[in-house]
């Protein structure tokens, strides 16, 4: 039985297209039955389609303080009023740790917390070990992030086994839903 996973993504540089096509890549080699196709949210006739699965990820860099990525800013007033109880969200983030330390990830949380205001349920944390950051709105009370924290400017090295290890904990979590 296949089941549909929705990949959407917001990217400027292309760093966060790029990790969102190895990522759609590592799925289809690892989890055949799974069907996904990474999608840029600009290219959506309305945004709000983003929500037609119940199996979610979204990818989005933090852009210079602490802002959404322009792709983001675009669509983020559009989906406020999308109903997502029932929804099953994985969130992916980059940014850069050393550049701006008090702004890690600032994107990932502030759309977090407008999704879970509108009934979404995450999956897909990950733990802060191996990051140097001052501050980041996409911190769990547990200390976690919400989603994949991706450097892909100070630690690109390790972006392919994060992928991996994030992936293979994700897709069985999104699988039994």
């Amino acid at each position: 039985m296949t089941t549909e996973i929705g990949l959407f993504y917001g990217s400027t540089t292309g760093m966060t297209e790029d990790v969102a096509f190895r990522l759609e890549a590592l799925v289809r080699e690892q989890f055949p039955e799974v069907e996904i196709t990474a999608i840029n949210i600009i290219d959506l006739e309305d945004p709000r389609d983003m929500f037609l699965n119940d199996k979610i990820i979204l990818g989005m860099p933090t852009w210079n303080y602490g802002e959404f990525q322009d792709d983001w800013e675009m669509v983020i007033d559009k989906i406020a009023d999308v109903d997502l109880h029932g929804k099953r969200i994985a969130l992916f983030g980059l940014g850069d740790q050393v550049g701006y330390p008090e702004y890690y990830l600032d994107a990932l949380g502030m759309i977090a917390e407008q999704l879970r205001a509108q009934g979404a349920q995450f999956v897909g944390e990950w733990p802060t070990a191996g990051y140097k950051f001052e501050r980041s709105k996409a911190l769990l009370p547990n200390g976690n992030f919400i989603g994949l924290a991706l450097d892909e400017d100070s630690q690109p090295e390790l972006t392919d086994e994060r992928l991996k290890t994030w992936l293979g904990q994700l897709i069985p979590l999104l699988l039994t839903a």
